[in-house]
């Protein structure tokens, strides 16, 4: 059986961003998973039902995930099914990262419980139950990861993404100047080289 290397993509991505990747795993098969949902309760198991039917297909799955896919994948409870993981730019503490939010806009826990959800001028709805969610589900990850971070990272912070990889037994780079977003030539060819060192050893 030929194994696969599973792309779960970022917010504004698109399971096509999988090609990118088939040039650096040309002994395995590359496919990106268009999951549908922007909540973790129904991504997670959009993504759950997949794995479960290309484990079937595959002799391993490696699981590439940009941003919130890292999340969703987290959420997921794929651990078992999973061999290897490499986050790029993974959101990792989602709790902080609405309370973040929640602060920047001036909206207090006692508004948004009371209000349900709040819309924002970024376009980002605050929602309680998304924020209840992310306490109530702590991540639990048991799979062999490697973590590509930017330094200018305006979603996470390094504190944050260093401190999950150590309660996590990740190994951690950091690419100095890289945005959350890797998208630039610079970014890409790092990101790359990132990739090609660790498949190397």
């Amino acid at each position: 059986m030929k194994d696969l290397v599973l792309y779960l993509h970022g917010r504004g991505g698109s399971a096509e961003g999988s090609a990118h990747f088939r040039p650096l795993f040309p002994t395995r098969e590359v496919i990106g998973l268009a999951y549908r949902s922007d909540v973790p309760w129904k991504a997670g198991t959009e993504i759950s039902d997949a794995v479960n039917e290309l484990q079937d297909r595959y002799g391993g799955i490696m699981l590439i995930a940009d941003s919130i896919g890292a999340y969703f994948g987290m959420c997921a409870g794929i651990d078992r099914r999973i061999d290897r993981a490499y986050f790029i730019s993974p959101i990792v503490d989602m709790e902080r990262l609405i309370r973040d939010r929640m602060a920047r806009v001036g909206v207090s826990e006692a508004r948004l419980k009371a209000e349900g959800v709040i819309a924002t001028d970024s376009g980002d709805d605050l929602s309680w139950k998304y924020l209840c969610y992310a306490r109530e589900h702590p991540l639990t990850w048991r799979v062999p990861t490697e973590i590509l971070y930017g330094s200018g990272d305006h979603l996470t912070t390094y504190e944050t993404v260093r401190r999950f990889a150590k309660a996590h037994g990740a190994n951690l780079t950091v690419m100095e100047g890289g945005e959350h977003w890797f998208h630039t030539e610079e970014q890409m060819r790092f990101l790359d080289a990132w990739i090609r060192e660790k498949e190397a050893r």
